[in-house]
């Protein structure tokens, strides 16, 4: 049974920028791709495969420098943002877990 629900407006993020969330009591985070991605939002789990802590260093901060990858703080771990693989890092060829996620009159609405 599918329970969608709202986590934010989709202006709350600028286009290549990340930001995390809690919702009931589970950490996710989302990061808005560029315009010329097909898909522009990305819903993930905020928890790295290898220790399964958080991902940032700081507060909204998933991105490497670039704003290219999400970069685990703890070990440097890298993964694509469009699928969640790490690329990169001691979780390499593991995924972050991506969560199913819809635009409903400019709300970003997760399914858990």
């Amino acid at each position: 049974m599918s329970s969608w629900q709202p986590l934010c407006h989709i202006n709350d993020i600028e286009e290549g920028q990340s930001k995390g969330f809690e919702l009931n009591a589970q950490p996710l985070f989302v990061v808005r791709g560029h315009q010329e991605q097909r898909e522009q939002f990305f819903v993930y789990r905020n928890s790295c495969p290898h220790l399964g802590i958080n991902l940032e260093w700081q507060d909204d901060q998933f991105l490497d420098a670039d704003g290219q990858l999400i970069q685990c703080a703890m070990h440097g771990a890298l993964f694509l943002i469009d699928t969640g693989l790490c690329i990169a890092g001691p979780c390499q060829g593991q995924r972050l877990s991506m969560i199913e996620h819809r635009i409903n009159n400019g709300t970003l609405e997760i399914n858990l």
